[in-house]
């Protein structure tokens, strides 16, 4: 069973009702390559249903996040992205003069997460993490 079927499965089973709008927003969601806002979700899905509207997408997304299903992240110009959890996990390295965004492996930092949990008994779980730099070109031009 697909990662969005499993969604929609759980999502009925927790006694919620799964609208064909609802079921298009998971799938998008889903099959996205990375993060989406609700305003791309809503123009992806637009063409293939005329009943669904942009509050739709942004109540469907607040469940998504609030069942844990979803994770939500704010870009560099305020605006709320949506990734499902098995596109969580990853830092995002965002250049702060050409506003270019690389994904780099969290795996990295396991040594830190290991001393923030024996110093400060903290279990930290990274869905999504954000430095802020220059990009190796802007670093060439600089």
């Amino acid at each position: 069973m697909s990662h969005c079927h499993t969604t929609l499965q759980s999502l009925r089973q927790k006694g919620f009702r799964i609208t064909p709008q609802r079921e298009m927003i998971v799938e998008t969601l889903a099959h996205s390559e990375g993060h989406l806002s609700a305003e791309q979700i809503y123009h992806l899905i637009q063409p293939r249903s005329k009943s669904i509207n942009l509050a739709t997408v942004y109540r469907t997304l607040d469940l998504l996040v609030e069942q844990g299903y979803a994770t939500r992240l704010v870009d560099r110009e305020g605006k709320f992205l949506y990734a499902t959890r098995q596109q969580s996990h990853h830092i995002h390295l965002v250049c702060r003069k050409c506003g270019r965004t690389l994904a780099a492996d969290y795996e990295g930092l396991e040594p830190f997460l290991v001393h923030l949990k024996q110093c400060y008994g903290f279990q930290i779980e990274i869905e999504h993490l954000t430095f802020y730099g220059l990009c190796p070109e802007c670093i060439q031009v600089t």
